[in-house]
């Protein structure tokens, strides 16, 4: 078959986006052309043909069966020319397809009205690499996945357009509005129809916001808008010299007043007119908070507008907002509002509520006529945007039962400045529980999880139900309660409601190893394990060790220390929340061994042999029973302990003076009263409280006549000692719109702390006492039952006068009456399950005393700091704190050593 390239044909192209038929007429005829086919176009009676034979050519990575498909032609059909536009179609579906960039049709012969055309293809290149030029690696990986170019596809006008536009997107967001792309396209020879892609990157310099200026605000002051705008900042000023920005609106009647009073006295720059903006301030550059973000600038616009509204400005709007740039490259902002009438609440109406009385309901409302118009206040109360915390009303038809519960403000009257509301309620029927179930715990058994819930199917529905069980399953220690998902699905039919309770089980196991070897001492180390999720009724099972039995949620620690022949612990403890698996009753059950031996002798030296001569031993067990209860409410917890501890001096003179040998036993019984409602992440709790109240006692063995007021040998020790711990946790400074993960805590706590006797004819008992200063690490009084009292700043102290500095004082006794006061900021830098990091800045205040006769609560010795916490699961929680002792002060060298550096691990002092 023979092309016509000479002679009248048709060709048909489509070539960057546009199609044409051409006729061309040559002077030079082969003789074989057919003669009817030079005729087909000079006929002026439009005449049918048949399609005979379509010939693909020039496809290489595509099926020529494929491109006639594609195109709509068929052997067969029927066409008219001319007058058909059957041809110009096939192009244009073709082209729809993006798989080639030029196709044409050609005549190719006629045999009576059997027409046979050929189809010759231009395919589009395929992307065979792409790279960029001219940035980082860094910069390079972010980049790949937002580009969204795949390697092997065809590559297309819109995908280059596309890759360019996100690479655009991405600086911009960075702060680079003038950054330059530029794209290179070359072919490679490796492959057959490919090609790469260079992006050539020239970022430039960051824009940064010189300054924010608003006109039009006469009745709110600049500063309060610009601090709306947390997204958009001014960068940070210093005094130095005027610069003089246009401002395009002419409006400076309520811009900084002091501005005129400051060009008024400055006789050069008395020719400037009164409405351009004299700036006495130069900008640091280079401060990262003052980048400029379009989309985080409309956003920030739009906060501005809600401010306004909260302050009554309903009508508030942005005429208009200018960006200026200066020589520097950076911008100024110039933004025009129109603030509008101040708006107050009139009359408000409530219809359809059954369940509570229009005075109760105006009571929660809390909104009087009169009040400033604010809308968001108003949603706020009614309930329509839920909080965690509740108080509203949605929140108290909520926790009845009401799902389906709805509410609408409407404005039924404005006149003046006054609004008139109507809130039409539709309180709908109490709702129940439906199915409840659990998904996302793998290792965790359901019932371990099913008896935290508080959703019980049947009863009725409560949304505080469900917020106290997300605290409860987060306490649990190996869910991550940033994790909890409870999945409420309403069943308006039926009035049910379904929940799946989605969790994300977590490790809470830790491990503590250290070991080393020394000559004469021997091995020396620490292992430690604990598991939060053990299983007591696998653990005959070995298929269910990984590495010990789980997914019962109980409790098993064990802990081996070692320093030689100089000291030895071993402690074992075993904890079951639930005992007998009906109620929240407690189980806990604990022994430790430890020695402390004197390895040296007179001269200092180690002494292998000394520590079987000298030596402090102590033994312990104790048995603990909590319960929950329902009053005042179930927050509230009631723990018994019994705890009995034996002592056995040989030879050892530094604990007791005049006493080296002889052995003791302290047999007490502890009562405690909690309640914790800190939550929802035990590690960094939010909201809520812990208060922890209790009593231990021994026997009064003096009065009893077990014991002579004679006898120091401290044989049965007896004592009663008491403890007050009360700490609170409030949310403060969340931005709108950021995530309530990332917001301020304030801690405040206070801690008291006494321990007294029962004869008076007795000293009070050296046992139990509390031990002020350093990081609240134990030490070898700890062998003593001693409570350790951390207060960062300050070394061990044993002097209650805070005039008298403790450094280089070794303690030779320890207080029977402390307080504490401590006040934390914190701020998280992550709160998931492989790591919750945050921050903080502190102020305490603590001190002790050894009978009430010299107590004074306001001689305490202060300190001020920053610290930083660190939880890894599988080693528990680590602690650093710089602190400043403010009574350390020296009058020779002043606060330079009133400052220490102190380390924390385990768990959070007291």
């Amino acid at each position: 078959m023979q092309r016509i390239y000479k002679g009248f044909f048709l060709i048909a192209t489509f070539l960057f986006g546009g199609h044409s038929l051409q006729a061309q007429n040559t002077d030079t005829i082969p003789v074989s052309v057919n003669p009817e086919l030079q005729n087909i176009f000079n006929s002026r009676t439009p005449k049918e043909y048949n399609i005979a034979g379509i010939n693909v050519t020039g496809t290489k990575a595509f099926d020529p069966n494929l491109i006639i498909s594609i195109s709509g032609l068929a052997v067969g059909d029927k066409v008219q020319i001319p007058g058909t536009d059957v041809f110009g179609k096939a192009i244009s579906k073709l082209w729809r397809q993006n798989l080639i960039s030029n196709v044409q049709i050609f005549f190719t012969r006629l045999e009576g009205r059997d027409l046979y055309i050929e189809m010759v293809i231009t395919e589009r290149p395929r992307l065979a690499d792409f790279k960029f030029v001219g940035i980082k690696k860094g910069e390079k990986d972010d980049l790949e996945p937002k580009v969204a170019l795949v390697k092997e596809r065809v590559v297309t006008e819109e995908m280059k357009l596309s890759a360019v536009e996100a690479i655009r997107k991405f600086y911009y967001g960075k702060g680079y509005r003038n950054v330059d792309i530029q794209m290179k396209e070359e072919a490679v020879t490796y492959a057959s129809n490919a090609i790469a892609l260079t992006f050539i990157i020239n970022k430039g310099k960051k824009v940064k916001v010189n300054s924010i200026n608003f006109s039009g605000n006469n009745s709110i002051p600049e500063q309060k808008l610009k601090k709306q705008m947390k997204d958009t900042k001014e960068m940070n000023r210093i005094t130095l010299f005027p610069v003089v920005i246009k401002n395009p609106y002419g409006d400076t009647s309520n811009r900084r007043t002091s501005f005129k009073e400051y060009v008024g006295s400055m006789d050069f720059l008395a020719p400037l007119k009164t409405r351009d903006y004299i700036d006495p301030f130069f900008r640091i550059r280079g401060f990262a908070g003052s980048k400029f973000n379009e989309t985080k600038y409309e956003s920030d616009k739009e906060r501005v507008l809600d401010y306004y509204n909260s302050k009554g400005f309903r009508d508030a709007l942005i005429v208009h907002d200018t960006p200026i740039t200066d020589r520097r490259n950076n911008l100024n902002l110039f933004i025009q509002v129109e603030e509008g009438r101040k708006y107050y609440f009139g009359n408000i109406a409530w219809r359809g509520n059954t369940k509570y009385s229009d005075s109760i309901l105006n009571v929660l409302l809390g909104i009087k006529k009169g009040d400033v118009y604010n809308l968001e206040l108003l949603n706020k109360r009614l309930g329509k945007q839920l909080t965690p915390e509740g108080g509203d009303i949605g929140s108290l038809y909520m926790d009845d039962g009401y799902l389906f519960f709805r509410v609408d403000p409407v404005e039924t009257a404005v006149y003046n400045d006054t609004i008139d509301f109507e809130i039409r309620m539709t309180e709908g029927p109490q709702a129940v529980y439906g199915n409840i179930t659990i998904s996302g715990n793998k290792k965790t058994k359901d019932y371990v999880i099913r008896r935290e819930l508080r959703t019980i199917p049947g009863e009725k529905f409560s949304r505080s139900d469900i917020i106290r069980t997300q605290r409860e399953l987060g306490q649990l220690g190996f869910i991550d309660a940033e994790k909890i998902n409870p999945n409420v699905v309403p069943n308006a039919e039926n009035g049910t409601v379904d929940i799946n309770w989605g969790i994300e089980e977590k490790s809470g196991d830790q491990l503590e190893l250290s070991a080393g070897f020394g000559g004469g001492i021997g091995l020396t180390g620490t292992l430690g394990v604990s598991f939060n999720n053990f299983s007591l009724k696998n653990i005959t099972k070995r298929s269910t060790w990984d590495p010990l039995p789980s997914g019962d949620g109980q409790k098993l620690t064990a802990r081996i220390q070692s320093n030689g022949k100089a000291f030895r612990s071993y402690n074992f403890s075993f904890t079951e929340p639930w005992l007998g698996g009906k109620k929240r009753n407690s189980f806990t059950v604990a022994y430790s061994n430890t020695k402390y031996a004197n390895a040296y002798d007179q001269y200092g030296s180690y002494c292998k042999s000394c520590g079987d001569t000298s030596y402090i031993k102590t033994s312990s067990f104790s048995i603990s029973l909590g319960k929950q209860l329902k009053w005042p409410d179930d927050y509230f917890n009631l723990i018994y302990s019994l705890d009995v501890r034996r002592y056995k001096l040989r030879n050892y003179s530094n604990i007791f003076q005049g006493i080296s040998n002889g052995t003791s036993t302290n047999i007490s019984l502890r009562i405690s009263l909690l309640r914790n409602s800190a939550g929802p992440n035990p590690i960094f709790p939010t909201t809520g409280s812990n208060f922890m109240l209790s009593g231990q006692f021994t026997l009064p063995y003096s009065l009893l006549g077990i014991t002579d007021v004679t006898d120091n040998s401290y044989r049965l020790p007896e004592f009663h000692k008491w403890r007050l711990n009360a700490e609170w946790y409030v949310p403060i400074g969340l931005p709108r719109g950021e995530e309530k993960n990332k917001q301020f805590v304030l801690k405040v706590a206070a801690k008291y702390g006494f321990i007294g006797r029962y004869n008076k004819d007795l000293p009070i008992s050296p046992f139990e006492r509390f031990q002020l200063g350093d990081a609240g690490l134990s030490n070898n009084f700890a062998l003593l039952g001693y409570d350790i009292i951390a207060h960062r700043g300050y070394p061990v102290y044993d002097k209650s006068d805070p005039r008298v500095n403790p450094d280089g004082i070794t303690p030779s006794q320890f207080f029977t009456i402390f307080n504490k006061y401590t006040v934390e900021l914190r701020y998280p830098f992550s709160t998931s399950a492989a790591s919750t990091i945050y921050g903080l800045a502190f102020f305490e205040s603590a001190n002790g005393w050894y009978n009430f006769k010299d107590y004074n609560p306001f001689k305490l010795r202060r300190s001020a700091g920053l610290g930083l916490r660190f939880f890894l699961p599988m080693f528990g929680l680590l602690g650093f704190d710089y602190g400043i002792g403010f009574d350390r002060y020296n009058q020779n060298s002043g606060f330079k050593g009133a400052a220490k550096f102190t380390f924390m691990l385990g768990q959070e002092p007291e």
